[in-house]
């Protein structure tokens, strides 16, 4: 169908060079379209590759520890790759993997275009998606954290406290995680009676420390700023600790600051930071033995799995002054 040799679509197949881009973009047109998936064994490298799309240092330490622990018992080694920085040096990270061949690929806080997915699928890899940023293009098996759950258990942690001036600095909103946790932070205060004042919204685009300082100052320098701040990531909510020392704002004593992840860092700032933990080491854990499960040749009957977040109340949280 792509008018090309057998060898030349094994080169695709595999990742290898030789092959002129127009060439290797139809012949990637066509498995995709066909749906088509090798049906042979090929001999794979005796690692799993965990793929990010850019590296928080202890997150990416914590998942690859769980996966870790569960193929270490089948003898199999771990391996990552940053598509971020990948791509941003011209290499497609797909086809890289590809020529590497895997025993299993676990994708990671990243989006899947459709050629990089069927170029996947045509090759027979086993995948498993960790904390996807949308939902899959198709039927492939995922792990995440509970994060609507999240963000109900944090919106509810301030309203008991008494506040109902609650600003929110959310993730891309894109991002399904970054959806899910907004949402459920809206529905706990909409049920409370206390809804949500969109004048004390800020989307964020990037779950960085930088946006957390800027849109802190933003919603510190209202003339009725909020009382407490719900963030999309302890990154943001650091950001606003920084906001409000420049603003003269006493934490929590002028305002609560809630955020998302239970990085190491929470523990050590000041004051320690009341955040909704993602259990990364487990939801590594649990990928690995969805990954196994397929190459082992078995049917996961599961595809989708979540993961309990947990609320821990430290110091960065307090009632309201008044």
């Amino acid at each position: 169908m792509a008018g090309v040799s057998a060898p030349t679509v094994s080169k695709v197949l595999n990742g290898r060079p030789g092959v002129a881009a127009e060439t290797r973009r139809r012949v990637e047109r066509l498995l995709r379209e066909e749906g088509y998936r090798r049906p042979e064994k090929v001999t794979r490298a005796a690692s799993v590759e965990v793929t990010f799309y850019g590296m928080n240092g202890q997150i990416a330490v914590e998942v690859m520890r769980g996966v870790q622990g569960v193929v270490a018992e089948h003898g199999l080694a771990v391996a990552f790759t940053d598509a971020r920085q990948e791509e941003s040096s011209g290499r497609g990270w797909a086809r890289e993997l590809l020529a590497r061949r895997p025993t299993g690929v676990i994708v990671a806080h990243i989006g899947f275009t459709s050629e990089q997915h069927g170029l996947l699928a045509a090759s027979g890899i086993p995948m498993v998606v960790l904390d996807p940023i949308s939902e899959p293009l198709r039927p492939v098996p995922s792990v995440a954290a509970a994060n609507r759950h999240g963000g109900v258990a944090a919106a509810q942690h301030l309203l008991d406290l008494g506040h109902t001036r609650i600003g929110v600095i959310t993730g891309p909103l894109e991002r399904l995680c970054a959806r899910d946790r907004f949402e459920g932070a809206r529905a706990a205060m909409e049920a409370a009676g206390a809804p949500l004042d969109r004048r004390l919204v800020r989307t964020g685009m990037w779950f960085s420390f930088e946006e957390g300082v800027a849109l802190g100052k933003e919603l510190l320098g209202l003339a009725d700023p909020p009382t407490a701040l719900l963030c999309g990531n302890d990154l943001q909510a650091l950001g606003v600790y920084e906001a409000a020392r420049h603003a003269g704002v006493g934490i929590p004593g002028d305002l609560s600051v809630v955020g998302f992840d239970d990085v190491t860092y929470t523990r050590w700032c000041g004051p320690p930071m009341s955040t909704v933990r993602q259990p990364f080491a487990e939801m590594g854990a649990t990928a690995a033995k969805l990954l196994l499960e397929q190459v082992a040749g078995r049917t996961v009957t599961q595809t989708r799995i979540e993961l309990a977040t947990t609320l821990v109340a430290r110091a960065s949280t307090a009632p309201p002054k008044d």
